[in-house]
């Protein structure tokens, strides 16, 4: 049973609370809940008992963390925030599931995270140095790498992949099971129902591909040739007419030793449950385009 608990009233022993924590009287703190060092642990809060907080981690007031909760050091929550509440999923009967959130990453007002469900792989992941911003919903079963950005109102179905350093324009809606590479641009108010390569760049109800996200390539130090083989391969994979096996192909002749056009091969070869996201019929590459 719940109860409020402070740093004088119960034993660390108890709830493995670290002497340094600071836990306003208010709060609520479930039997078997680890709080690390240096935690703050503001008004109203609900901890439950199998949430685990590492070192420095702050809540900053009326935030729930319900269920195997694992969250990382220096993590900050913002009010009205929840974590670890369980999947929306009629097929969920309460079974030990698990969410797990990254070092310093900021989870803001009214951000929702679900723990995993048993149709999935039974564990949510927010990756290390993420932000989610206000009202970002993040669906049971989703992998979020690291350096992920979802702006406010950004809704992930379930199971999908998200990899590092993805901007996530607001209002946008990722259908379940999609999965975005590494260093993609959503647009805002995208509706994405179809897997995103790395490195791309979409927009639009239902989005599609504009080229590729060349400031955020920019600003993150890719030189001037690996971008120009970037593109070219992008205009042999998505504007030229044919198979598009065929197309892949021939990127892979012309420019397959070249790592970074691999990854994106391989993200196209690899298990899809929604297929990929193509481009517009006439594709934009724009220098002036969001950065991610």
């Amino acid at each position: 049973m719940l109860e409020s608990v402070t740093e004088t009233e119960q034993p660390a022993a108890t709830r493995q609370i670290d002497p340094s924590a600071t836990i306003h009287p208010t709060a609520i703190v479930a039997e078997g809940a680890s709080i690390g060092a240096n935690c703050r642990i503001g008004p109203y809060c609900m901890i439950g008992a199998d949430a685990v907080l590492g070192r420095d981690v702050v809540l900053v007031s009326h935030v729930v963390i319900d269920g195997h909760a694992s969250i990382g050091d220096a993590v900050q929550v913002s009010p009205f925030a929840t974590i670890g509440m369980a999947p929306q999923d009629l097929k969920y009967k309460g079974q030990p599931t698990r969410v797990v959130i990254g070092a310093r990453t900021q989870i803001r007002e009214h951000a929702t995270i679900h723990r995993g469900s048993v149709g999935g792989h039974g564990v949510t992941t927010v990756g290390a140095d993420c932000l989610l911003m206000v009202n970002a919903h993040v669906g049971h079963d989703s992998t979020l790498d690291h350096h992920v950005i979802l702006a406010n109102n950004v809704m992930l179905g379930g199971h999908v992949q998200i990899g590092d350093t993805v901007f996530v324009g607001g209002g946008a809606a990722i259908h379940q099971f999609v999965r975005i590479g590494r260093q993609v641009v959503v647009g805002g108010m995208s509706g994405v129902e179809a897997d995103i390569i790395p490195f791309g760049a979409v927009m639009g109800n239902r989005a599609r591909l504009t080229g590729l996200n060349l400031i955020g390539l920019k600003r993150r130090g890719f030189p001037r040739p690996q971008i120009n083989i970037l593109r070219a391969a992008f205009r042999s994979l998505f504007r030229h007419a044919g198979e598009l096996r065929d197309r892949m192909q021939v990127v892979e002749a012309e420019h397959g030793q070249d790592p970074v056009v691999q990854e994106i091969l391989g993200f196209m070869r690899a298990d899809s449950h929604r297929g990929l996201c193509r481009a517009r019929r006439v594709a934009v590459e724009d220098d002036d385009a969001t950065e991610s």
